[in-house]
């Protein structure tokens, strides 16, 4: 039988330095999560400024840091065009189905919005600057398009589907 003193009162150095490696690896992984929900990376919802309703769904990629969104699906209304081409977009966007249409693109990051980038408009085939903020714990994106300065244009909120 063992004695009281014969127990050690410490963990051998190989059970803590295999301690400190996994305390290491459970931060890092939080710490990716964290970061990529503070992205606008993901699928977004636009909405319709005057009903409210559903008109698409975006997704939000990011490649070396620059952002680019695409039409992934459309919520057409009945009486309208169902698969809708950009028959007023400028070259090679000319003519194009909106659907899988890139419309967002060159975005990055400058503090807590995204910048610098472009955003069409497949309605009037016009293309305008943009920049991106997330907001309300990471769920909704105010998407600004506007001519010049960002005093002089639009902004919609999208909200997070995925």
């Amino acid at each position: 039988m063992k004695k009281l003193t014969d127990i050690p009162t410490r963990a051998p150095a190989t059970s803590r330095v295999a301690l400190i490696v996994l305390a290491t690896l459970v931060n890092l992984s939080f710490a990716c999560v964290a970061s990529a929900q503070e992205s606008p990376a993901g699928l977004w919802k636009s909405l319709d400024d005057k009903t409210g309703k559903a008109r698409s769904l975006i997704r939000i990629t990011e490649t070396a840091g620059e952002l680019q969104g695409k039409i992934e699906k459309l919520f057409p209304a009945p009486d309208t065009e169902q698969n809708p081409k950009c028959d007023k977009c400028e070259g090679t966007n000319k003519d194009q189905p909106v659907l899988g249409m890139t419309i967002l693109s060159g975005l990055k990051k400058t503090g807590d919005e995204y910048s610098g980038g472009k955003i069409l408009d497949p309605e009037n085939g016009k293309t305008y600057s943009s920049k991106l903020k997330l907001s309300d714990n990471n769920k909704t994106l105010t998407v600004r398009g506007y001519v010049g300065v960002p005093m002089f244009g639009r902004s919609q909120t999208w909200i997070r589907e995925q």
